[in-house]
C-alpha cells in the first residue's frame, strides 16, 4: 500500500499546457507572464500590487528590506513558525524578539507582541499558522503605536479570509509562499503584496538588484541609452516566466483547492473531535481559512509514540514547528528554552495530518483509522 504524504502539489493538464506554452514563447524569464501572475495575485489578495519572487523566504527578506530593517532594529516574530520568518530578519542585521502564541490557533498573541515592543521595534510579524489568519487588526494596532510596520507571513494562507477581507489586504506587507505543499504552487516561488506604493516600490527594487533603468530616475541620465544604475542594495530574486505560467494556471483553481481542503478539514474534525487523547484545531467565527495544515494535538508524552506508529502505517505525518529559538543557530546567539511556554507546549503536542487538495476520501479514511488505532 502506498504511503500518504502530509502534503502534495496538485498538477493538471492545464498546468502542464501553461508551462509548455511558456517554454515555447520568447520569454523564459522577466516577460509578460510575470506581470500576469502578479496581477492575479494582487486581485486575489485585494491589494493594488504584487511582486513575485523566487520563494517565500525571499519574500520575507524583500519585505523586511523594504521596511528599512537593519542593524539595531528589533523584529517581533512568533516562536511557532518556520525558521525563515526569523532568519530573514537576521540577514539584515536585526535582532529577533520572540513572542508567544495563542493556545488555540498557534498564531501570535497580540498581548504578547505588545509586551515585547521596545523603542527599537521596527516590525511586528504575524504568521497565519496552518492557514488560519492572525488577529490582524490587533497586531496592526500594536505595530502602529510604535511606528513599526505590520508584516503578515501568509506562507500558509493565500485564499484565506478574515471578516470578509482577503489575506493580503490586512497588513502593511504580506508575504506568500508557493512551495509544492502550499495552497498553490509555482514549484518554488513567493510574492509580496501591499497597498503602500512606496513600500512596494522598494520591494520591487530589492528583487532586481536595486537596479534602475528608467531614464527619469537615473542619477546620471546623460551617459547614454545603455546606462543603468544600482541605487540601493538588492538581490536577484526574480521569479521566471515559466514558473509564473504555472502559478497563473494554479490561481485559476484556487477556489477549487480551498473547497477540497475545507472538506478534508471538516471531515477530520467530525471524526476526530471528542476522541479521548486528541485535540482538533480551532477555527474562529470570523475566519474562512484556506487550510494548509491539519495540526492535530495529542498528549505530549505520547506524541513520539503516535508519530512513529503513524509513520509505520505509511501515514507520513509531520511536526510543524520546532520553536525557532530551539534551533542551534539561535541557541548560539543566546536564546534559551522556556521563553514562550505556550508555543513550546503546542510543539510538544502537534502532529500534522495529511492535508492536500488531491487527498481522496479513501486515503483520508485510512488516515483517520490509523490515528484512532494509534491513540488507543
Amino acid at each position: 500500500m502506498d504511503a500518504i504524504p502530509y502534503g502534495r502539489q496538485s498538477i493538471d493538464d492545464g498546468d502542464v499546457d501553461a508551462v509548455v506554452a511558456a517554454l515555447r514563447s520568447e520569454y523564459l524569464t522577466t516577460g509578460p507572464r510575470v506581470a500576469e501572475f502578479e496581477a492575479k495575485i494582487a486581485a486575489r489578495a485585494q491589494t493594488p500590487e504584487a511582486v513575485a519572487v523566487i520563494n517565500g523566504t525571499a519574500a520575507l527578506h524583500a519585505a523586511y528590506a523594504a521596511a528599512g530593517i537593519g542593524p539595531g532594529d528589533e523584529v517581533i516574530v512568533p516562536a511557532l513558525t518556520f525558521a525563515a520568518t526569523a532568519t530573514a530578519a537576521l540577514q539584515l542585521g536585526a535582532k529577533v524578539v520572540f513572542a508567544d502564541v495563542q493556545e488555540d490557533t498557534g498564531n501570535l498573541e497580540p498581548t504578547a507582541a505588545a509586551a515585547a515592543v521596545t523603542s527599537a521595534t521596527r516590525a511586528v510579524v504575524g504568521v497565519d499558522y496552518a492557514g488560519h489568519p492572525v488577529d490582524a487588526a490587533d497586531l496592526k494596532e500594536v505595530a502602529s503605536r510604535q511606528g513599526a510596520v505590520f508584516v503578515e507571513d501568509a506562507a500558509h494562507s493565500i485564499g484565506s479570509m478574515l471578516a470578509g477581507r482577503a489575506v493580503g489586504s490586512l497588513a502593511d506587507l504580506t508575504t506568500f509562499s508557493f512551495f509544492p505543499t502550499k495552497n498553490l504552487t509555482t514549484g518554488e516561488g513567493g510574492a509580496v503584496v501591499g497597498a503602500d506604493s512606496e513600500l512596494m516600490k522598494r520591494v520591487r527594487a530589492f528583487r532586481e538588484h536595486g537596479m534602475v533603468r528608467n531614464a527619469a530616475s537615473l542619477r546620471n541620465p546623460d551617459v547614454g541609452p545603455w546606462h543603468q544604475e544600482v541605487q540601493s542594495l538588492g538581490l536577484n530574486y526574480r521569479l521566471p516566466d515559466v514558473l509564473c505560467a504555472l502559478g497563473s494556471s494554479q490561481l485559476d483553481r484556487l477556489d477549487l483547492f480551498k473547497h477540497a481542503r475545507t472538506k478534508i478539514f471538516d471531515r477530520y474534525v467530525e471524526e476526530l473531535a471528542g476522541v479521548e487523547g486528541l485535540r482538533v484545531p480551532t477555527r474562529r467565527a470570523d475566519a474562512s481559512p484556506m487550510w494548509h495544515l491539519f495540526p492535530l494535538r495529542v498528549a505530549a508524552e505520547r506524541r513520539r509514540e503516535v508519530f512513529e506508529d503513524l509513520r509505520g502505517r505509511g501515514i507520513l505525518v509531520q511536526v510543524n514547528y520546532i520553536p525557532v529559538y530551539w534551533h542551534p543557530l539561535f541557541e548560539d546567539l543566546g536564546y534559551r528554552k522556556g521563553m514562550c511556554p505556550v508555543a513550546e507546549q503546542y510543539y510538544r503536542e502537534e502532529i500534522s495530518l495529511p492535508m492536500f487538495a488531491g487527498l481522496t476520501d479513501a486515503d483520508q479514511g485510512r488516515v483517520i483509522d490509523a490515528v484512532l488505532e494509534a491513540v488507543k
